[in-house]
């Protein structure tokens, strides 16, 4: 990764991840971003993403708080898993051809 990148780590971000990082960009550091993706990776979708949030900008957006995605760093677990065998759902193995509803056929029986 470049030093002079205005987002840590940017090389490991994936693109559901930078859509909401880029939001605290300034045009200028988009800008740097788009021609560091177009030199290094090349990436489309992380190209679109970059390009979007520079024309929001030059529209007359501002930069925002932006940070993680909503929801992409889960909690601490507060213990174990509440699913026990005796708390699972049944498995269930259904017959191989078809249902009691809706019975298979043999192959030629087919039209």
């Amino acid at each position: 990764m470049s030093p002079d990148l205005p987002l840590p780590d940017y090389d490991r971000l994936p693109p559901a991840d930078m859509a909401h990082r880029i939001r605290a960009l300034s045009a200028a550091e988009l800008e740097r971003l788009i021609a560091y993706e177009r030199a290094h990776a090349g990436r489309p979708i992380v190209i679109e993403q970059l390009l979007f949030r520079l024309r929001e900008l030059e529209a007359g957006a501002r930069p925002t708080g932006g940070g993680a995605a909503p929801g992409s760093v889960a909690p601490p677990p507060d213990g174990g898993s509440p699913v026990t065998p005796d708390t699972s759902a049944p498995s269930i193995h259904p017959p191989p051809h078809g249902t009691p509803d809706q019975p298979g056929r043999p192959k030629g029986d087919r039209p």
